[in-house]
């Protein structure tokens, strides 16, 4: 797998071998991009993180900060190692957890400075994608107009809205699909 823009477009990046790791796919990272544009001011958190893609992405492409959330140790240790490659750490901090414990975490720790603008999030299983957005929406995290983006099955919609967050656009890229949030705070 590749990097599709910015600084280190093309360079390759590393993904645990079997099924248990789904990186998204090129043409749907690189629609989300072109979708959101240049990188905000805020830090990006890039929940279920896998390999990093969508995070290691917006590094590439110019964000401050982002944030990886992963459980899995085999993900977990070629993230790093994509983070080592692209020298990228100085920038990123590895919550090694499940993404609800690394949200509280989170939500202890984070600067109002680093509050999240933009948001990936790629639960592995449908039934975590409302509980995962509702903790977002409660938790301090996000900063004003904040962009959560969901990648899911078409056939598993997130609902409309969530607490604090309210969904904006969807796209759909074959059986995946994207739905894009905005959070109501200021």
């Amino acid at each position: 797998m590749r990097l599709t823009g910015g600084v280190d477009r093309g360079r390759r990046i590393k993904a645990p071998k079997g099924l248990g790791t789904r990186p998204t796919a090129a043409k749907i990272r690189e629609a989300i991009f072109n979708i959101l544009g240049p990188p905000p001011e805020g830090a990006v958190l890039d929940l279920f993180a896998g390999t990093g893609a969508l995070g290691l992405e917006a590094l590439s492409r110019g964000a401050r900060r982002v944030v990886f959330i992963e459980r899995e140790r085999n993900a977990l240790t070629n993230l790093r190692e994509n983070l080592r490659e692209l020298k990228c750490e100085d920038r990123s901090v590895v919550v090694a957890a499940d993404v609800c414990t690394g949200l509280r975490r989170l939500a202890v720790s984070v600067a109002p400075e680093d509050k999240f603008s933009w948001v990936f999030m790629d639960p592995p299983y449908a039934n975590e994608t409302e509980a995962i957005l509702c903790e977002l929406g409660e938790r301090d995290l996000l900063a004003g107009c904040a962009v959560v983006i969901v990648e899911h099955d078409r056939r598993h919609r997130p609902p409309p809205s969530v607490g604090a967050l309210f969904l904006t656009d969807r796209r759909e890229y074959g059986e995946t699909e994207l739905s894009f949030y905005r959070s109501g705070r200021s």
